[in-house]
Protein backbone atom coordinates (compact mmCIF):
# COMPACT_ATOMS: atom_id res chain seq x y z
CA UNK A 1 0.00 0.00 0.00
CA UNK A 2 1.58 3.54 -0.97
CA UNK A 3 -0.41 6.52 0.53
CA UNK A 4 0.57 10.00 -1.13
CA UNK A 5 0.02 13.71 0.26
CA UNK A 6 0.73 16.43 -2.36
CA UNK A 7 2.56 14.02 -4.55
CA UNK A 8 4.71 13.15 -1.65
CA UNK A 9 4.93 9.95 -0.47
CA UNK A 10 3.80 9.58 3.31
CA UNK A 11 3.44 5.61 3.85
CA UNK A 12 4.25 2.67 2.38
CA UNK A 13 3.18 -0.50 3.80
CA UNK A 14 3.03 -4.34 2.51
CA UNK A 15 -0.32 -5.70 2.55
CA UNK A 16 -0.81 -9.07 3.95
CA UNK A 17 -1.03 -12.22 2.27
CA UNK A 18 -4.57 -12.82 3.52
CA UNK A 19 -5.62 -10.90 0.45
CA UNK A 20 -9.26 -9.93 0.71
CA UNK A 21 -10.35 -12.30 3.47
CA UNK A 22 -9.17 -9.59 6.14
CA UNK A 23 -8.97 -6.56 3.93
CA UNK A 24 -11.50 -4.54 6.60
CA UNK A 25 -9.15 -5.33 9.42
CA UNK A 26 -5.85 -3.86 7.75
CA UNK A 27 -6.80 -0.60 6.58
CA UNK A 28 -7.67 0.57 10.30
CA UNK A 29 -4.64 -0.22 11.38
CA UNK A 30 -2.60 1.68 8.73
CA UNK A 31 -4.99 4.83 9.50
CA UNK A 32 -4.45 4.20 13.22
CA UNK A 33 -0.67 4.85 14.11
CA UNK A 34 -0.65 8.02 11.89
CA UNK A 35 -3.56 9.12 13.57
CA UNK A 36 -5.72 9.37 10.51
CA UNK A 37 -9.39 8.54 10.62
CA UNK A 38 -11.69 7.91 7.17
CA UNK A 39 -12.31 11.68 6.84
CA UNK A 40 -8.19 12.59 6.65
CA UNK A 41 -7.95 10.02 3.59
CA UNK A 42 -9.79 11.55 0.94
CA UNK A 43 -9.84 8.60 -1.40
CA UNK A 44 -8.99 5.29 -1.58
CA UNK A 45 -7.93 3.06 -4.52
CA UNK A 46 -8.04 -0.87 -4.49
CA UNK A 47 -6.08 -2.57 -7.03
CA UNK A 48 -7.12 -6.04 -6.18
CA UNK A 49 -6.26 -9.25 -7.89
CA UNK A 50 -9.54 -11.40 -8.71
CA UNK A 51 -11.68 -8.39 -9.40
CA UNK A 52 -12.98 -7.27 -12.84
CA UNK A 53 -16.97 -7.02 -13.57
CA UNK A 54 -18.89 -4.00 -11.91
CA UNK A 55 -20.57 -6.14 -9.59
CA UNK A 56 -17.41 -7.57 -8.14
CA UNK A 57 -16.06 -3.68 -7.55
CA UNK A 58 -19.17 -2.25 -5.61
CA UNK A 59 -19.28 -5.40 -3.24
CA UNK A 60 -15.55 -4.65 -2.44
CA UNK A 61 -15.67 -0.61 -2.55
CA UNK A 62 -19.55 -1.78 -0.26
CA UNK A 63 -17.31 -3.63 2.45
CA UNK A 64 -14.46 -0.72 2.42
CA UNK A 65 -17.08 2.11 3.26
CA UNK A 66 -15.98 3.82 6.16
CA UNK A 67 -12.03 3.33 5.50
CA UNK A 68 -12.22 6.64 3.19
CA UNK A 69 -14.35 9.79 1.90
CA UNK A 70 -14.43 7.96 -1.50
CA UNK A 71 -13.14 4.37 -2.33
CA UNK A 72 -12.04 3.06 -5.65
CA UNK A 73 -11.92 -0.38 -6.57
CA UNK A 74 -10.07 -1.68 -10.11
CA UNK A 75 -8.59 -4.66 -11.10
CA UNK A 76 -5.07 -4.93 -10.44
CA UNK A 77 -3.94 -5.88 -14.19
CA UNK A 78 -5.84 -2.24 -14.95
CA UNK A 79 -3.88 -0.88 -12.44
CA UNK A 80 -0.32 -2.27 -14.24
CA UNK A 81 -1.88 -0.95 -17.17
CA UNK A 82 -2.42 2.44 -15.70
CA UNK A 83 1.55 2.14 -14.28
CA UNK A 84 2.77 1.20 -17.46
CA UNK A 85 0.91 3.21 -20.12
CA UNK A 86 -0.70 5.93 -18.34
CA UNK A 87 -3.36 7.07 -19.68
CA UNK A 88 -2.17 5.76 -23.54
CA UNK A 89 -4.61 3.39 -25.30
CA UNK A 90 -2.60 0.24 -25.39
CA UNK A 91 -2.35 -3.57 -23.90
CA UNK A 92 -1.15 -4.77 -21.13
CA UNK A 93 0.48 -8.72 -20.47
CA UNK A 94 0.93 -10.03 -17.19
CA UNK A 95 2.12 -13.51 -17.02
CA UNK A 96 2.99 -14.21 -12.87
CA UNK A 97 1.70 -17.14 -10.71
CA UNK A 98 -1.17 -16.44 -13.29
CA UNK A 99 -1.53 -15.26 -16.64
CA UNK A 100 -4.23 -12.07 -18.18
CA UNK A 101 -4.01 -9.62 -20.93
CA UNK A 102 -5.65 -5.97 -20.71
CA UNK A 103 -6.59 -3.14 -23.09
CA UNK A 104 -7.91 0.48 -22.68
CA UNK A 105 -8.85 2.39 -25.99
CA UNK A 106 -9.14 6.21 -26.60
CA UNK A 107 -12.45 6.30 -25.19
CA UNK A 108 -11.35 4.58 -22.12
CA UNK A 109 -13.26 1.27 -22.94
CA UNK A 110 -11.73 -2.10 -20.93
CA UNK A 111 -11.21 -5.28 -22.30
CA UNK A 112 -9.73 -8.44 -21.03
CA UNK A 113 -8.80 -12.13 -22.37
CA UNK A 114 -7.31 -14.56 -20.52
CA UNK A 115 -7.28 -14.54 -16.36
CA UNK A 116 -9.17 -17.66 -15.97
CA UNK A 117 -7.10 -19.28 -12.94
CA UNK A 118 -4.81 -22.42 -12.61
CA UNK A 119 -8.03 -25.03 -13.71
CA UNK A 120 -9.54 -23.23 -16.55
CA UNK A 121 -6.37 -20.98 -18.10
CA UNK A 122 -3.38 -18.94 -17.10
CA UNK A 123 -1.73 -20.13 -20.21
CA UNK A 124 1.55 -18.92 -20.54
CA UNK A 125 1.74 -17.82 -17.04
CA UNK A 126 4.76 -19.12 -14.17
CA UNK A 127 1.87 -22.10 -12.89
CA UNK A 128 1.27 -23.07 -16.83
CA UNK A 129 4.93 -23.73 -17.28
CA UNK A 130 5.72 -25.29 -14.42
CA UNK A 131 2.75 -27.70 -15.14
CA UNK A 132 3.27 -28.31 -18.79
CA UNK A 133 7.13 -29.24 -17.62
CA UNK A 134 5.81 -31.93 -15.34
CA UNK A 135 3.20 -33.19 -17.09
CA UNK A 136 6.57 -33.63 -20.10
CA UNK A 137 9.10 -35.04 -17.70
CA UNK A 138 7.13 -36.75 -14.90
CA UNK A 139 7.39 -40.49 -15.45
CA UNK A 140 5.95 -43.33 -13.19
CA UNK A 141 9.07 -43.64 -11.03
CA UNK A 142 8.06 -40.05 -10.27
CA UNK A 143 4.68 -40.02 -8.94
CA UNK A 144 5.34 -40.07 -4.69
CA UNK A 145 7.32 -36.87 -5.07
CA UNK A 146 5.01 -35.41 -7.41
CA UNK A 147 1.81 -36.41 -5.68
CA UNK A 148 3.32 -34.74 -2.00
CA UNK A 149 3.94 -31.39 -4.78
CA UNK A 150 0.12 -31.63 -6.15
CA UNK A 151 -0.93 -32.12 -2.07
CA UNK A 152 1.47 -29.91 -0.33
CA UNK A 153 0.10 -26.41 1.04
CA UNK A 154 -0.70 -24.23 -1.95
CA UNK A 155 0.44 -26.51 -4.65
CA UNK A 156 -0.25 -23.53 -7.55
CA UNK A 157 3.04 -21.01 -6.00
CA UNK A 158 4.99 -24.30 -5.65
CA UNK A 159 4.68 -25.28 -9.58
CA UNK A 160 5.18 -21.52 -10.58
CA UNK A 161 8.42 -21.73 -8.81
CA UNK A 162 9.45 -24.01 -11.41
CA UNK A 163 9.28 -21.66 -14.41
CA UNK A 164 12.82 -19.84 -13.88
CA UNK A 165 14.39 -23.37 -14.37
CA UNK A 166 11.87 -24.41 -17.49
CA UNK A 167 12.44 -20.60 -19.03
CA UNK A 168 16.77 -21.14 -18.07
CA UNK A 169 16.77 -24.80 -20.17
CA UNK A 170 14.59 -23.25 -22.91
CA UNK A 171 16.76 -20.65 -23.29
CA UNK A 172 20.25 -23.50 -23.45
CA UNK A 173 18.09 -25.38 -26.45
CA UNK A 174 16.49 -27.72 -24.01
CA UNK A 175 13.76 -29.42 -26.64
CA UNK A 176 11.18 -30.24 -24.72
CA UNK A 177 11.24 -26.72 -22.37
CA UNK A 178 11.68 -24.69 -25.73
CA UNK A 179 8.54 -25.98 -26.63
CA UNK A 180 6.81 -25.67 -23.72
CA UNK A 181 7.79 -21.84 -23.78
CA UNK A 182 7.33 -21.10 -27.58
CA UNK A 183 3.72 -22.70 -26.88
CA UNK A 184 2.81 -20.67 -23.51
CA UNK A 185 4.22 -17.08 -25.80
CA UNK A 186 1.79 -18.09 -28.99
CA UNK A 187 -0.91 -18.38 -25.62
CA UNK A 188 0.08 -14.55 -24.82
CA UNK A 189 0.12 -13.46 -28.07
CA UNK A 190 -3.48 -14.94 -28.99
CA UNK A 191 -4.73 -13.19 -25.77
CA UNK A 192 -2.97 -9.76 -27.00
CA UNK A 193 -4.51 -10.41 -30.62
CA UNK A 194 -7.88 -10.35 -29.21
CA UNK A 195 -8.28 -7.97 -26.90
CA UNK A 196 -6.55 -5.83 -29.46
CA UNK A 197 -9.30 -6.74 -31.81
CA UNK A 198 -12.04 -6.03 -29.43
CA UNK A 199 -10.98 -3.06 -29.30
CA UNK A 200 -9.81 -2.27 -32.61
CA UNK A 201 -6.78 -0.50 -31.80
CA UNK A 202 -4.79 0.82 -34.66
CA UNK A 203 -1.25 -0.25 -34.87
CA UNK A 204 1.12 0.31 -33.71
CA UNK A 205 -0.58 -1.31 -30.84
CA UNK A 206 1.36 0.24 -27.62
CA UNK A 207 2.07 -3.32 -25.72
CA UNK A 208 3.65 -2.90 -22.13
CA UNK A 209 4.20 -5.92 -19.67
CA UNK A 210 4.28 -7.22 -15.88
CA UNK A 211 4.79 -10.18 -14.05
CA UNK A 212 7.78 -12.19 -13.13
CA UNK A 213 7.81 -14.64 -16.25
CA UNK A 214 8.13 -11.36 -17.91
CA UNK A 215 10.87 -9.45 -16.48
CA UNK A 216 12.82 -12.33 -18.65
CA UNK A 217 14.09 -10.42 -21.57
CA UNK A 218 14.72 -13.84 -23.45
CA UNK A 219 11.52 -14.45 -22.88
CA UNK A 220 9.89 -11.31 -24.10
CA UNK A 221 11.86 -11.49 -27.22
CA UNK A 222 10.07 -14.87 -28.01
CA UNK A 223 6.13 -12.93 -27.14
CA UNK A 224 7.43 -10.13 -29.35
CA UNK A 225 8.49 -12.83 -32.15
CA UNK A 226 4.86 -13.99 -31.18
CA UNK A 227 3.02 -11.28 -31.19
CA UNK A 228 4.14 -10.25 -34.58
CA UNK A 229 3.54 -13.73 -35.92
CA UNK A 230 -0.29 -13.28 -34.93
CA UNK A 231 -0.05 -10.37 -37.41
CA UNK A 232 -0.26 -7.22 -35.03
CA UNK A 233 2.04 -4.26 -35.43
CA UNK A 234 3.14 -3.48 -32.62
CA UNK A 235 5.31 -0.93 -29.97
CA UNK A 236 6.72 -2.50 -27.14
CA UNK A 237 6.78 0.18 -23.76
CA UNK A 238 8.93 -0.66 -20.99
CA UNK A 239 6.12 -0.23 -17.88
CA UNK A 240 6.65 3.36 -16.90
CA UNK A 241 5.64 2.60 -13.38
CA UNK A 242 5.08 0.15 -10.68
CA UNK A 243 0.85 -0.83 -10.26
CA UNK A 244 0.76 0.34 -6.76
CA UNK A 245 2.53 4.16 -7.82
CA UNK A 246 -0.33 4.06 -10.26
CA UNK A 247 -3.15 3.17 -8.14
CA UNK A 248 -1.68 6.30 -5.71
CA UNK A 249 -1.69 8.92 -8.64
CA UNK A 250 -5.07 8.48 -9.51
CA UNK A 251 -6.19 8.11 -5.70
CA UNK A 252 -4.41 11.68 -5.54
CA UNK A 253 -6.25 13.09 -8.91
CA UNK A 254 -9.72 11.65 -7.81
CA UNK A 255 -8.91 13.29 -4.22
CA UNK A 256 -8.85 16.87 -6.02
CA UNK A 257 -11.77 19.28 -6.20
CA UNK A 258 -13.76 19.47 -9.66
CA UNK A 259 -12.66 22.02 -11.80
CA UNK A 260 -15.32 24.57 -12.46
CA UNK A 261 -15.71 26.84 -15.57
CA UNK A 262 -15.66 30.36 -14.49
CA UNK A 263 -17.87 33.12 -16.50
CA UNK A 264 -16.41 36.13 -18.01
CA UNK A 265 -17.85 39.17 -16.46
CA UNK A 266 -18.84 41.23 -19.57
CA UNK A 267 -17.49 44.56 -19.94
Amino acid sequence: MLALRGGRRVASVAVPATGLREVEKFFPTVWKPRGWTHRDVATLVVASHGIWTARERRALAHRLQGMARRVVVLSDAQAALLGALGTRPGVLVLSGTGSIVVGRDARGRWERAGGLGPLLGDEGSAFWLGREWLRATTRGEDFPPLRRLVHAQNPVARIAALAPAVVRRARRGHRRARAIVTTGQAHLAALVADVARRLRLPPPIAISWAGSVLRDEWFRAGLRRAVAQAGLRARWVAPAEEPVVAAARLAGRLALPPVTPTRMKRR
